[in-house]
């Protein structure tokens, strides 16, 4: 989280040290008629106590003013070093500096996704976000948790994400996709319509434990909400009535960049002289081995196994079937 002027004792005795210097430098200037540079010299000589002789003889006035700059700066010196010792000791000074080179890289980031829990769900996205080697950033209100991946090497905020700070540490404006994991569905829901009216452009997936918070959650802005439980007992219930289907469906992965069976292809980004022709004029299939196995067009609605004369309309995508090594060829040509 972002770190405001006065919230921490290192902040604070920057702010003393800056104080206490144009004070000095602005009453000698009142006082004495000094030049910027003069006033400044004396200023930095008086509250460091080096001894050196004053700049001119000082009047009554401007010797009570010193005497008030030294014992002043003594002061703020002191604080200074109680700070800076606090902060070695606890730790909190390489924690201060290690969140402010995690803003910095948030900072950069863009179009990235932005993963709030690291729960049993939350760690799955991960590991695929991973895998696609996307840029992301954990939100975990958890210090421990925080800890945790931190050693892993994952960039992270340790925060609540139901506030609206947090998840602007997190990048939010700038964000593409927000997953959502966290163990409670209210939670859950504060987080989305946080993250939705921070960003209105953010694609939102959201977890659920329960039936009823699934139109409340979409209600909310979430562009898609996932129950595990329900589609774990789905998925075993499959098992039973088509074993074998389900088991070759299994074996389809989207895993990563390596180990990938399926992938889909932006038309937009394909070559222009595909724009407006037909999958049979792509030819996948000669080019790379892979089958056209879907088609969502630009108004979101899917087709299956769609028909070889289907046009390339820009804004549409392509979901394709191959072998990892079909998928990597295809990777390479589009």
């Amino acid at each position: 989280m972002k770190v405001k002027v006065l919230d921490s004792r290192i902040n604070k005795t920057l702010f003393l040290v800056v104080l206490i210097i144009s004070v000095g430098t602005l009453g000698y200037i009142l006082l004495s008629g000094y030049t910027f540079i003069d006033a400044f010299y004396q200023t930095v000589i008086t509250i460091t106590t080096v001894g050196f002789g004053e700049v001119q003889p000082f009047t009554p006035a401007e010797k009570i003013f010193t005497i008030f700059l030294i014992l002043t700066s003594i002061s703020i010196f002191g604080y200074a070093v109680s700070s800076f010792s606090e902060y070695l000791v606890s730790g909190k000074l390489f924690e201060h500096f290690k969140q402010r080179k995690v803003e910095k890289q948030i900072a950069n980031l863009k179009g990235h996704t932005i993963v709030c829990g690291y729960g049993r769900n939350g760690k799955q996205a991960i590991l695929k976000l991973k895998n696609y080697n996307k840029d992301f950033v954990v939100v975990e209100k958890s210090k421990e948790m925080s800890e945790l991946i931190d050693s892993e090497g994952l960039l992270n905020i340790n925060g609540d994400a139901t506030l609206d700070e947090t998840l602007l540490s997190a990048g939010i404006d700038k964000a593409a996709f927000l997953i959502t994991a966290l163990p409670s569905d209210a939670n859950n829901l504060f987080v989305v319509l946080t993250a939705n009216q921070l960003n209105k452009n953010c694609k939102i997936i959201s977890r659920a434990s329960n039936e009823t918070s699934y139109s409340k959650l979409k209600f909310a802005g979430a562009s898609n909400v996932i129950m595990p439980d329900k589609l774990g007992g789905d998925h075993m219930a499959s098992l039973v009535t088509t074993p074998d289907v389900i088991e070759f469906v299994d074996r389809l992965t989207i895993e990563g960049e390596t180990t990938a069976n399926l992938e889909e292809i932006y038309v937009n980004d394909l070559p222009e002289k595909y724009i407006d022709r037909t999958i049979l004029d792509l030819d996948l299939r000669k080019q790379t081995g892979c089958t056209v196995i879907g088609y969502r067009g630009p108004d979101k609605n899917y087709i299956i196994n769609p028909e070889s004369d289907c046009k390339l309309i820009k804004g549409s995508y392509l979901i394709v079937l191959g072998r990892p090594n079909q998928i990597m060829k295809l990777r390479e040509l589009f």
